[in-house]
């Protein structure tokens, strides 16, 4: 990519990598599985939701780990193809492709709440901090059973963890995601603040 001290020249490249993630981001996989696997619409059924949760209601485990491996890729991919223009583009790349995936244009704005595209920006962007994600989801899992407040408290700390490693560009990048990820996930923490959240193998989360 140009240098980006020129805006004029660099602008293309950052709304073409802005704009390249969220296409990307949006595409509803869950809705396209489940219907090509002659499910209906996975919005008809549990809570609603486009992810991988809501997927396994259906009872079909290949298809919500197809879900949450699709979902998790679009974000890697956003972020590796626009990396090949600098860290600028991929780190818009990446908010798009999560961003495209919470408001997909496809689905009225409608979409999921952003857990395995966040973790598949995290692993383009520096993959260690995936790794910690996914060991601090587990581990909360294991001792809580709520799915939502395993992937609250890994992305809480994941801005932490990215400026640790001196990831700094990552770490605003991120800390915005976990914003929108608590946004999405609002009607889990008011449940969870209640006790009527659902846990892992129970009711919908």
């Amino acid at each position: 990519m140009p240098d980006p001290i020129s805006w004029s020249l660099a602008l293309p490249y950052l709304l073409a990598a802005l704009l390249f993630g969220y296409l990307l981001g949006s595409i509803p996989f869950g809705l396209i599985f489940t219907r090509m696997a002659g499910l209906g619409d996975v919005r008809a059924i549990g809570s609603g939701n486009i992810g991988a949760t809501n997927v396994l209601r259906t009872g079909r485990k290949g298809l919500a780990a197809a879900t949450l491996l699709a979902d998790a890729l679009k974000g890697t991919v956003a972020v590796l193809v626009a990396a090949q223009w600098g860290p600028d583009t991929a780190i818009l790349a990446g908010f798009g492709a999560f961003v495209g995936h919470l408001f997909p244009v496809w689905l009225k704005f409608k979409g999921g709440k952003g857990v395995a595209t966040y973790l598949g920006v995290l692993l383009g962007l520096y993959w260690p901090a995936m790794l910690i994600f996914a060991a601090m989801w587990l581990v909360t899992a294991f001792v809580s059973r709520y799915s939502s407040l395993s992937a609250l408290v890994a992305s809480a700390l994941t801005p932490f963890v990215l400026v640790l490693s001196g990831e700094w560009q990552a770490a605003e990048l991120f800390a915005v995601l976990t914003a929108l990820l608590f946004i999405a996930h609002r009607a889990n923490i008011q449940r969870l603040v209640s006790g009527t959240e659902g846990r892992i193998g129970g009711a919908k989360s």
